[in-house]
């Protein structure tokens, strides 16, 4: 698969990555096993960069991760969060991006994961209450302990990476990012590109709904967030699914998956742009990795734009409890 640079810090990730979490929580039940059957199919087929997280499963993911990893390390680029604090059983959460909790958040990660060093280290969400000078800071000791190789952010705004960046370089941004959700083109992606940071694009495939399967809310899970996220609910869904029907259109007139268009079009807007689709089945792994290699015309990718320009899906991204610490 082609290599894309992770941005300034020497590290080279396949152009799409894999998202972890559902592995372990938020999208259904989970089977270890099957899991780490899919992790090894990536790798597999040329995936390197795999996202996880020490909310996901409350370590969970990444124990299971660190699992996968053993005998392999060399051939893995592993990236994880810290700062989003649950109780078992709870969505509710609590930000912490204290100097303190980034060293025990690192060292607890370090001992789940089985690795002496983390490629990639994110504040997942920033408490607006400490300065991210000295979150960043923190990360910073981390680095020149050989802790952690890069670091990075997730859902920051463009102002707030500016300050991070000051203080030390930040390697890649993480947020949501689709033709679902394309605010990023409107603030942090800039700011991105002038200080040369990667931007790392979660949920490419608005989580599931532009790949077609999804018809109604009654299609998920009972424990499935998404039943309680505004964008799958009443009016919201009917507006969204029209939108996913246009994206339907042109993937049966090329003759590929609505998915792989999404994939194929986030792809295309730039070489600093790693999307990192989820999935924890390998067939949705394999149709994913396909859409690698498919290119989109310049006729096609215009036709997406205005089918889904930026502020076209309805409702908002998360639930009142999972806004907090967006675009910090």
């Amino acid at each position: 698969m082609e290599q894309r640079h992770l941005g300034k810090s020497g590290l080279t990730v396949s152009a799409l990555g894999l998202g972890c979490m559902g592995m372990s929580e938020f999208y259904g039940p989970t089977d270890d096993a099957q899991s780490l059957e899919t992790l090894a199919r990536a790798l597999d087929l040329g995936v390197t960069h795999f996202d996880t997280a020490d909310t996901y499963g409350l370590g969970h993911n990444e124990s299971l991760l660190g699992r996968f990893m053993a005998g392999q390390r060399e051939r893995v680029v592993v990236a994880t969060k810290f700062g989003i604090v649950r109780a078992t059983g709870q969505y509710e959460r609590r930000i912490d991006t204290s100097p303190a909790y980034v060293q025990q958040a690192c060292e607890a990660s370090l001992k789940r994961l089985g690795v002496e060093t983390i490629d990639l280290y994110y504040a997942h969400r920033l408490n607006a209450d400490i300065p991210v000078e000295d979150t960043v800071g923190a990360m910073a000791d981390l680095v020149r302990q050989g802790k952690v190789r890069a670091l990075g952010l997730s859902e920051v705004s463009a102002g707030t990476l500016r300050r991070a960046h000051g203080v030390h370089p930040i390697a890649a941004i993480q947020s949501e990012y689709s033709l679902w959700t394309r605010e990023p083109e409107a603030g942090i992606l800039p700011a991105c590109r002038e200080l040369g940071v990667s931007f790392v694009a979660y949920s490419p495939l608005g989580r599931g709904m532009l790949t077609g399967a999804i018809s109604k809310t009654d299609d998920l899970a009972d424990n499935d967030f998404r039943r309680k996220s505004p964008r799958f609910q009443g009016d919201n869904m009917t507006a969204n699914l029209a939108l996913v029907d246009r994206v339907k259109a042109l993937a049966a007139a090329k003759g590929c998956t609505p998915g792989q268009v999404a994939l194929a079009w986030l792809l295309a807007q730039g070489t600093d742009i790693l999307p990192i689709p989820g999935t924890k089945r390998i067939s949705n792994l394999e149709a994913n990795v396909a859409a690698a290699v498919i290119t989109l015309s310049a006729e096609e990718s215009a036709r997406l734009d205005t089918a889904l320009p930026l502020g076209s899906a309805a409702g908002e991204r998360y639930s009142a409890e999972g806004m907090k610490g967006l675009n910090a």
